[in-house]
């Protein structure tokens, strides 16, 4: 599997929205990640700058990179653009992280 990190912006004021959001996150929304490939999942907040740093693995033969043509991915940013920083089409702004350690 291969590992990808980002960081993303949180508007500031919107910690526990953020996060009541995504515990109530839409199971049709898991299932396309996972359908997709997208594996052990997870999203990070830096309290001292509102910064979001989000690690996930994808399987060898994943469709990661078509998850913004579907729907509810399109849906799930709509419902989230007002709690972060966002491109004109609604999805997170995204920063990628270059790996610098891995163990295992």
């Amino acid at each position: 599997m291969k590992r990808i990190g980002f960081a993303m912006q949180l508007l500031p004021g919107n910690r526990e929205e953020y996060k009541r959001r995504h515990d109530e996150i839409w199971p049709e929304l898991v299932a396309e990640l996972h359908a997709a490939g997208v594996r052990d999942y997870v999203i990070y907040l830096d309290p001292r700058t509102d910064t979001l740093y989000a690690s996930q693995k994808v399987t060898e033969h994943n469709t990661a990179d078509k998850l913004a043509r579907t729907e509810i991915v399109q849906k799930w940013w709509a419902f989230m653009a007002d709690l972060m920083e966002t491109n004109p089409d609604n999805s997170p702004r995204v920063y990628p992280l270059d790996e610098m350690f891995y163990q295992d």
